[in-house]
């Protein structure tokens, strides 16, 4: 549907941070009017989907029913477990009118115990996602704590995802609170132990370390991570599984219309 993805993780170097295992960059992208992005029904088995757009709107609809448009700072969180399917598209109104796009999704594998729990759907409208603002510095806690808050989602895991944006020359600190952590900078430039960084790249970090991140230019990125997941997953499509017989009993499912 016309929008560039940058796919970060998993990547030759790395295939997770804590239990993410997809790390997906939408845009940026500009739709003229009449045209939008259609990501057409799919399935998805053992994973959770992590959707956060920073502009632009989209439609969110599963096989559970649930209708959904995102905007702009909400959370969208799907929990496949053991099976479920659903699209993304642009909205009929801004269709019509034409938007700019840009936005995150990641996958959190779930661990082995939930890999087949029953699919389930949250979303968060940006308000109730606790903010932590200081002069130059605001960090919205998307799921897990961090600076301080905690996030309300409910997650099968340990695992924690921060907006945090900062004016240039401001600094702020990544707390070792999780063993594995990652930052993904989205816009601008940065600054970390004497290293430059442009973006749009991730860097990983040594579990433990003392990090401050400080802003060359004003600068826009994601902090996360979390606990390191049980054991290797195995990926097919949009299929996520710890057992290579349970990815191909769900691409058989999937031929055959098994799923909802």
């Amino acid at each position: 549907g016309g929008v560039s993805v940058r796919r970060v993780l998993p990547a030759a170097e790395r295939q997770m941070v804590g239990p993410f295992i997809f790390f997906d960059h939408l845009g940026p992208a500009r739709f003229e009017p009449g045209q939008g992005m259609d990501v057409r029904p799919h399935p998805h088995i053992g994973l959770a989907t992590v959707t956060y757009l920073m502009q632009g709107r989209i439609l969110y609809r599963d096989s559970l029913a649930n209708v959904q448009p995102i905007d702009p700072g909400e959370m969208n969180l799907m929990t496949a477990g053991s099976g479920i399917v659903h699209s993304e598209r642009t909205p009929p109104a801004e269709r019509a009118a034409g938007q700019a796009v840009l936005g995150l999704q990641s996958w959190v594998a779930l661990p082995q115990a939930a890999e087949e729990t029953a699919p389930s759907f949250q979303h968060f409208d940006a308000e109730v996602l606790p903010t932590v603002a200081d002069p130059g510095v605001t960090a919205r806690v998307i799921a897990g704590r961090a600076f301080g808050a905690v996030s309300p989602v409910t997650t099968l895991s340990d695992w924690f995802y921060v907006d945090l944006r900062l004016t240039a020359g401001q600094r702020a600190p990544l707390d070792a609170d999780y063993e594995e952590r990652a930052l993904y900078l989205v816009e601008g430039a940065i600054e970390i132990e004497g290293q430059s960084f442009d973006e749009p790249q991730m860097l990983v970090f040594r579990s433990g370390a003392a990090i401050t991140i400080r802003a060359t230019t004003a600068a826009r990125m994601m902090l996360l991570g979390g606990a390191p997941l049980d054991g290797e997953r195995y990926i097919w499509w949009n299929l996520v599984s710890s057992r290579r017989e349970r990815i191909e009993q769900a691409k058989a499912d999937w031929r055959t219309g098994r799923f909802a």
